[in-house]
């Protein structure tokens, strides 16, 4: 059976069984390079809700997706083996039981050795991720595409919800504070000294007012000289992009990227050492259109284009 995805040319695309680019549906990570899995929880959510339909929406918008990168000059599925493994058994309502299962099957797919790209869900299951990947990995390096840096102690009185991942991360020892960086974090504030937060904990904050000072390509080599050679683990939340280019998220902030400075942001990044990925907070309800699932269908789509060129070089 061919490994590339079924094409238009043959098999119209609303033609779908609800995997991404209808790659097959797979039980098991074991032997291949990635799987993909939904963890649809959205009740640590501060604002709207509904991003528990974020991976469904963009497995279904990425029909449109087809494996040759042409920038990036590689078939995303000539170099990789993969496949989707549907959604997390996650309990609406009850964040622990969500976690105990985003972290074992994330942990599943890492001992199959395969890597895992996990749809999203809000920013809260990124907690679950980390616990998995850091049971491999030990302490890893974060890249963390925000409006938000999600740092807080706690958000209604309560230590876990989609603002406080990764300050739960630090205490944790999840995630290595001297080769973390957050970028693009923007908005009104509660707290005027909030974005000092991330150097108190060791981490590199840079918000979106200065990145427009310093460029895109400073910011790169900024990303590239944080995370060094370390274990990295890429968390994109929608609402880094503007909501001129992304309106379907929960708690979107104006003044941000436009969707081709973040595509060009992540393949900016084909030299780093990925052991996962997760991109969060797609809000199918104020999504007119599908463009912001569909941006988050490219994203991961761009992302799987680095895992090729890094495996295609070793070969």
């Amino acid at each position: 059976m061919s490994n590339q995805p079924a094409s238009a040319l043959s098999s119209p695309r609303f033609c779908n069984m609800g995997t991404f680019m209808r790659m097959p549906h797979i039980q098991s990570a074991k032997g291949l390079d990635f799987a993909i899995a939904g963890a649809p929880f959205d009740t640590a959510s501060s604002f709207r809700s509904g991003s528990r339909f974020g991976p469904h929406a963009i497995r279904s918008i990425s029909c449109m997706m087809k494996p040759n990168n042409v920038i990036q000059q590689v078939n995303i599925m000539d170099s990789l083996t993969g496949g989707d493994m549907g959604d997390f058994p996650i309990v609406p309502g009850y964040i622990h039981p969500s976690y105990a299962a985003i972290e074992a099957g994330v942990a599943g797919i890492l001992s199959d050795g395969a890597l895992p790209i996990v749809l999203g869900g809000d920013h809260s299951i990124t907690l679950a991720e980390l616990r998995a990947v850091a049971k491999k990995y030990g302490p890893v390096a974060l890249i963390h595409f925000d409006s938000h840096s999600d740092l807080c102690d706690e958000v209604f009185g309560e230590k876990y919800n989609h603002g406080t991942p990764f300050r739960r991360a630090l205490e944790e020892g999840l995630i290595d504070p001297a080769h973390c960086i957050q970028v693009g974090m923007r908005g009104s504030l509660y707290d005027p000294n909030e974005h000092k937060i991330a150097a108190e904990l060791g981490m590199k904050l840079i918000p979106a007012h200065i990145i427009r000072k310093m460029g895109l390509d400073a910011l790169i080599a900024a990303m590239k000289e944080r995370v060094g050679n370390k274990p990295c683990f890429l968390t994109f939340d929608i609402d880094f992009v503007d909501p001129a280019y992304a309106p379907g998220t929960g708690t979107p902030e104006v003044g941000g990227f436009t969707s081709l400075e973040a595509l060009e942001l992540i393949r900016s990044l084909t030299d780093i050492n990925f052991v996962g990925f997760d991109i969060v907070e797609v809000l199918p309800a104020y999504d007119h259109g599908e463009i912001t699932a569909y941006l988050a269908a490219n994203i991961v789509f761009e992302f799987l284009s680095i895992l090729a060129l890094q495996k295609s070089s070793q070969n």
